[in-house]
């Protein structure tokens, strides 16, 4: 091993024990309450660094990057545009969303339509949530592979190891702590490789120069990545809106006051960090001549930087995917606790299979990690799921009185449906279909399906008035009647 595979494994371990000692000191959990929202009781400046960590994994590090060496600054449009547009949404939504009282999305569904219907939409997110936790898998894996010189397989072993054992002893309490933690290692790291490497490329003359000799001539352009992405912008804006993950910081908020704010600084922290991963990428095309393999961030670590400074911009990094996967662990823990097992009747239980949720969705993600190996394929699979089958009816159950369990019913299988025949096709089966896989199309009719069969399905069948105007009241959209 070199110095830089030596310090960072020095690193990482350091890094281990110190998670492994915040999360073991912390404050004991000692119900459902605790162990998935904290009891209620953090402030909305440590919820919104938790939010703006749970966002910034291993695309955010290192994939968009990546595509900015290609495309400049229209990468922008990649993560960074549909994040601001989910979170823009969320600051609107984000009051409602605490009035309401329930802690998952499934009860909130539960109240608003119907039993079943929290049931379906539960799978989906549960599914969603551990198709990510995957993707942030494959991220750790390529990696922790590039700088420790891990095997792929031994590498996600190691990193998802980690992650798992601070998570299971700490729940959600454990994952904001360690996530504040992260965020200042990945705060040093990404200003430190930016700096780096934008240093080393001639700031920003020395780019658009390298990218005028390469006749890039929309390098510089942030409008230039608009149409490219525009499938991500549908898919990833509409699905990420709808996170639970991210739900569930809302509910733990203290007051809707306090989940506004969250909303409010966490939109404002984003800009600046995916313009940072976005410049740090650009600046990639002066200082080589191909895309290195295992990506920009790396190779400008091994190749820019000192052996001890790259190992702790190794741990930033590796805290910006773990912190990612946590938050994704957690949540798809909590949908299967509390929305999907039912059998448990007394809090030591429920608290007792939380762990046991955990250990499961951690297996399920590992195993999906280990054998599809693109992040942008796992999470454009896990965002069509709810995008097409949960985005509608969950919405629409806050501010369209009419709708109708029947109607959300029909609408979740319609899209679920949907994604499904879409998944075969990726996987190489020979179905028809009028649109391009991973296209705008392609996010567009799941969408419009969705809409259609919600809303004639529910105008066709009996409304249910009294749940509705008892819902959209609590989250203080409309009074009854209105």
């Amino acid at each position: 091993m070199n110095k830089l595979q030596i310090f960072s494994l020095i690193g990482l371990i350091l890094y281990f024990a110190v998670l492994l000692f915040a999360v073991t000191k912390e404050k004991k959990n000692h119900n459902v309450l605790d162990y998935f929202f904290a009891g209620r009781t953090l402030p909305f400046w440590a919820l919104s660094i938790t939010f703006i960590a749970s966002w910034w994994g291993a695309g955010s590090a290192i994939s968009t990057a990546d595509l900015a060496y290609s495309d400049g600054l229209g990468a922008f449009w990649y993560y960074g545009v549909p994040v601001l547009l989910s979170t823009f949404l969320m600051i609107i939504g984000s009051k409602a969303i605490r009035r309401v009282g329930f802690l998952t999305q499934g009860k909130m569904m539960e109240s608003r339509y119907s039993s079943g219907v929290s049931k379906v939409l539960s799978v989906m997110i549960l599914l969603f949530m551990t198709f990510n936790a995957a993707s942030q898998m494959v991220g750790i894996g390529n990696f922790f592979g590039t700088y420790l010189g891990l095997s792929y397989e031994m590498a996600i072993i190691v990193g998802t190891g980690i992650v798992f054992i601070y998570s299971i002893f700490g729940g959600f309490r454990g994952v904001v702590l360690t996530d504040i933690i992260q965020f200042v290692l990945l705060l040093i790291s990404a200003v430190a490789v930016f700096i780096v490497s934008m240093n080393n490329a001639g700031w920003f003359d020395g780019i658009r120069s390298a990218s005028e000799a390469l006749g890039k001539d929309n390098y510089m352009s942030i409008t230039n990545g608009a149409s490219k992405y525009l499938p991500y912008i549908i898919t990833f804006g509409c699905a990420w809106m709808i996170q639970a993950n991210v739900w569930q910081r809302i509910s733990a908020a203290k007051d809707d006051t306090d989940a506004r704010k969250m909303t409010i600084m966490s939109f404002f922290a984003y800009i600046p960090l995916y313009l940072i991963v976005v410049f740090t990428g650009m600046a990639g095309i002066v200082l080589f001549d191909e895309i290195p393999e295992g990506g920009i961030v790396p190779a400008v670590v091994m190749n820019y930087m000192s052996p001890l400074a790259g190992a702790v911009v190794f741990i930033g990094i590796a805290a910006a995917i773990m912190s990612t996967m946590d938050s994704l662990i957690n949540t798809g823990a909590m949908t299967l606790s509390i929305d999907l097992y039912t059998k448990a009747d007394t809090e030591e239980k429920k608290l007792k299979f939380s762990r046991t949720a955990t250990l499961i969705v951690t297996a399920v993600a590992l195993f999906i990690s280990l054998r599809i190996r693109s992040i942008l394929e796992i999470a454009w699979i896990a965002s069509d799921i709810i995008t097409s089958g949960i985005f509608i009816p969950l919405i629409a159950g806050f501010i369209w009185r009419r709708g109708n369990s029947k109607g959300a019913m029909a609408s979740m299988i319609t899209g679920f449906m949907y994604s499904i025949y879409n998944l075969f096709i990726s996987f190489g089966i020979n179905l028809p279909s009028l649109w391009e896989q991973q296209s705008a199309l392609q996010a567009i009719i799941g969408v419009t399906l969705s809409i259609i069969v919600y809303t004639s399905v529910s105008l066709l069948t009996e409304p249910e008035y009294e749940k509705a105007d008892k819902f959209i009241s609590s989250a203080g959209f409309f009074r009854k009647g209105k």
